[in-house]
């Protein structure tokens, strides 16, 4: 290790690491400053998140579980003891770690945060009730509770229903067609067919030819006959064996279309049954609770004349503006709320536009009775604590959301900086904070905020260890901790930990190379556009009528502070126009299995157009967005990329497996014939030990290789398949470099950074970043036409700037092939080297949602009202010009 520079920090307190052996860490020595902030930095896959979380965090967490009771430590799920030798001096440790929402769309802003608790207790302690009514406990204002719950949508906002439409899409069709595109695809759907010919329908004519009457029962019956089927018949056979009372194949039910649809949804458990089923449910406002969730009579309560419904729709920075004088101790001469009638208004117009009357409406958010001296005083003291928390929200640049925004709709960086005020609330003394890319999605102004926070958490006698790619945030730490100096295997040692500045004097450091760049970004001449794809009228979220023009045949970076709109216009509008105007639907990610189906439904809608003329230029969309590509650790890197089946088809085409008769799924892990019998392919078995955590340890039959031993004497070139698992990316690519068919494949992970990863590297074991270039260069085998728009969100979110580069190659070699690419994008490094710039804001939701700026990047750094311009401008180093 070299050595560490003379050290700025005054506090000599230091974790001493001895001998950490954690994944690919290499015997590694360091120590490390307490009361600090601390960035471990390095290239992905060099092994910082092993030091910081596998290593430090892990130990941290182990020790306290010692700590607790042995019958409390079997109802946590705790980690295994980290491969170090010792570590002294180290304090308890809190993780903060980028992950994806929980998936239930009850999951909310306000749960996470625990602000709905203390704005139920406000509205029921303090809340206007109308005359008569008894008071409600705080349980009674939430959704969550039988007893808060609005009785007709159970407390999920929102209605669902099947229609003609959703189920019928194309009545141009017969049954025979599959016309009821909502019944089943396999046997199940044919049965259903042969039970109608049974029936004496016409299976053969266009389905809107049919009687309206006969139409409606095969939808919507709640019949269920049972009659004989004569499977493979025609329509006339049938009738004959009807007519002679002839023997049927079996004895088949009948289900109406809607029937399967519903009952599909509420009782299978598949969770691809599940979106299947969504796809023919439309979603709508709850009649009764108007979206609110609650039971009518919690909506009936008020404070500042809004029920608890509409203050938890409200961005945060509104609900600090009307709690802010309740807080203050301001209410009215007659003793009730201030009313804020900005926000009255506001929710007046919600309620009318949800079938209310207005003037009902309005005298309703107008009434605020008399709060007696005891209500007073418990709103100003709980409006109090809600704001002192809320601010600390707003700190963070999330003054955008609302508290019963859900969870499954926001990144990972919006989940962690939640957690993270929660933690600068906690007022903890003495701890250490273990952070994963808190600068993760975020808007350079919004890093400056997040600064702060981190240096809040600081001053209060708490130490910070920060896994980063951010370059600002290294030149603003008190400590560096480079790991490198490259990934995987040629990674694992700590290259230098001390002071920023000292880091200069490492060569072997790619980090060094960008923290310390003087010169400006190179001024590359933008492409100019083939043509334009025109988006009308979009409104999603906080877009209203947005008009979006995207240049065809460059590469696009749209940008904007955090909650401005950009994954609402590029992922979720651009996306669900091109991909209606194209037919059909994207192939689901695997993660989807944990989305809430209805969920998704709801926020992949968005009202537009789209303007068709240049969408002959497009013929195939390509979303890559971080979500993990399996869930299990029998998903892994050769199997998603494909290049595992022709590794397989080359051991079957050995002299040995001829001569045993061995096929391609002999070499599968997943086939009962080749793989181990006593771990079935896992390669480990689990060991429980009661009060401990379980311990993995490999199978003593297999030894880890997760194949039989008859299938592991089949060697290719000396080489047995498990061995081929074990090999990282570059080394395969050696080895089968006179086979083309892998050879390509693995040449594009390389190229995109990942040549460290194994080629049976568990799915589970990816981070989102690893994730996306997988699915990134998966597509980059397809031959390129020149006619694909490419979507990426934050693609660069996790990657060290020597691996965006890297990326950066890729993408710009896509469109030199001719194709469009879309990014949603914060690194402003990656945006000077776009073609085309469309910034969003000028803050984030209500305040957001408006194209501010658009142009080349040296056009968007000079634009007025542009947040993003200053920063880009002093990135590219350009004069500022009297207008900017």
């Amino acid at each position: 290790m070299t050595a560490a520079a003379p050290t700025r920090i005054s506090n000599t307190a230091t974790v001493r690491v001895r001998g950490a052996r954690e994944h690919n860490l290499k015997d590694v020595d360091v120590d490390i400053p307490r009361d600090a902030l601390v960035v471990f930095t390095g290239v992905s896959g060099s092994g910082k998140s092993s030091l910081a979380f596998g290593t430090l965090y892990a130990e941290a967490q182990r020790r306290y579980f010692e700590s607790v009771s042995p019958y409390a430590r079997r109802l946590i799920d705790q980690v295994g003891m980290p491969d170090v030798d010792s570590i002294e001096g180290l304090p308890p440790a809190v993780s903060l770690q980028q992950q994806r929402g929980t998936p239930s769309a009850r999951s909310s802003v306000g749960s996470v945060t625990t602000l709905s608790s203390s704005l139920r207790l406000m509205y029921s302690r303090a809340g206007s009730y109308p005359p008569g009514q008894p008071m409600l406990y705080a349980e009674d204002f939430s959704p969550n509770t039988l007893q808060g719950a609005c009785p007709e949508c159970h407390g999920v906002g929102r209605v669902f229903e099947v229609s003609e439409r959703t189920m019928v899409p194309d009545d141009s069709l017969t049954i025979r067609e599959r016309a009821v595109a909502a019944w089943p695809t396999a046997w199940q759907g044919q049965n259903l067919r042969d039970i109608l010919v049974t029936l004496g329908h016409d299976v053969d004519v266009p389905w809107r030819d049919l009687p309206r009457k006969t139409r409606d029962w095969i939808l919507f019956t709640e019949e269920q006959p049972t009659v004989p089927v004569y499977a493979g018949l025609t329509p006339a056979q049938t009738r004959e064996a009807l007519r002679r009372k002839l023997e049927p194949s079996y004895q088949g039910t009948f289900t109406g279309a809607r029937r399967h649809v519903l009952h599909t949804f509420s009782h299978s458990n598949s969770a691809q049954m599940k979106r299947r089923a969504a796809r023919f449910m439309l979603a709508s406002p709850c009649p009764l609770c108007h979206g609110k969730r609650l039971k009518p009579e919690a909506l009936s309560v008020t404070f500042a004349g809004l029920d608890i419904g509409a203050l938890q729709q409200m961005p945060l920075d509104d609900v600090a503006r009307i709690l802010a004088p309740a807080a203050r101790g301001e209410f009215d001469e007659a003793g009730g709320q201030t009313l804020d009638r900005a926000a009255a208004r506001a929710d007046t117009a919600r309620r009318v536009a949800a079938g209310g009357s207005a003037h009902a409406v309005a005298s309703d958010a107008r009434r605020t009775p008399n709060l007696s001296a005891e209500k007073r005083l418990a709103a100003q003291r709980i409006c109090t604590e809600l704001l002192a928390r809320i601010h600390t929200l707003q700190q963070l640049g999330l003054g955008y959301l609302s508290l019963d925004r859900s969870t499954p709709g926001l990144s990972a960086g919006e989940l962690q900086r939640l957690r993270l005020a929660t933690q600068i609330r906690s007022n903890l003394f003495g701890v250490v904070y273990v952070l994963d890319e808190p600068s993760a999605g975020l808007h350079p102004a919004d890093n400056e905020a997040l600064m702060s926070s981190l240096e809040q958490l600081r001053q209060s006698g708490n130490s910070i260890f920060v896994v980063e790619h951010d370059l600002g945030m290294m030149r603003r730490a008190d400590w560096l901790v480079d790991v490198g100096p490259d990934a995987g295997e040629r990674g694992g040692r700590v290259l230098y930990s001390g002071p920023p500045e000292g880091l200069q004097q490492v060569a072997a450091s790619h980090t060094a190379r960008y923290l310390f760049a003087e010169e400006a970004v190179a001024h590359r001449l933008p492409r100019p556009p083939t043509d334009w794809l025109v988006l009308q009228g979009v409104t999603l979220n906080n877009l209203r009528g947005v008009d979006a023009r995207f240049p065809l045949g460059v590469l696009t970076a749209v940008t904007g502070v955090s909650g401005s709109g950009k994954s609402s216009l590029v992922t979720q509008a651009l996306v669900g126009l091109v991909q209606a105007h194209l037919g059909g639907e994207p192939p689901p990610s695997p993660s989807d299995d944990e989305t809430d189906p209805l969920q998704a439904e709801v926020v992949a809608r968005a009202d537009g157009r789209i303007d068709a003329t240049s969408l002959d230029r497009i013929r195939r969309l390509v979303q890559v967005d971080q979500k993990p590509i399996g869930r299990t650790p029998r998903s892994n890197l050769a199997t998603y990329t494909g290049l595992f089946d022709h590794v397989r088809k080359l051991f079957a085409a050995t002299p040995a497996a001829r001569q045993r008769h061995y096929d391609a799924g002999r070499f599968s892990f997943n086939v009962a014939k080749g793989r181990c019998s006593t771990c079935e392919g896992e390669g480990f078995v689990s060991v429980e030990l009661l009060f401990m955590p379980s311990v993995y340890a490999p199978c003593p039959t297999c030894h880890g290789q997760r194949f039989n031993e008859a299938t592991l004497q089949v060697k290719l070139r000396g080489r047995s398949i498990a061995d081929v698992l074990a090999m990282t990316v570059e080394e395969a690519l050696a080895f089968f470099e006179q086979d083309a068919a892998v050879a390509r494949p693995l040449a594009l992970l390389r190229d995109i950074g990942l040549g460290y990863l194994r080629l049976g590297q568990p799915a589970t074991e990816l981070s989102g970043g690893e994730a996306q270039r997988i699915k990134l260069a998966t597509e980059l085998q397809r031959a390129q036409r020149g006619d694909a728009l490419y979507v990426l969100d934050e693609p660069t979110t996790g990657l060290h700037p020597a691996d965006v580069d890297r990326l950066m190659t890729q993408l710009q070699q896509l469109v030199e092939a001719g194709n469009t690419v879309v990014l949603v994008e914060h690194d402003l490094r990656v945006v000077a080297d776009c073609d085309w710039v469309i910034d969003l804001g000028p803050g984030g939701g209500d305040q957001g949602g408006r194209i501010v700026a658009a142009g080349t990047p040296a056009e968007v750094a000079q634009a007025d009202g542009s947040r993003t311009g200053p920063y880009l401008r002093r990135l590219l180093k350009m004069p500022t010009t009297p207008s900017a």
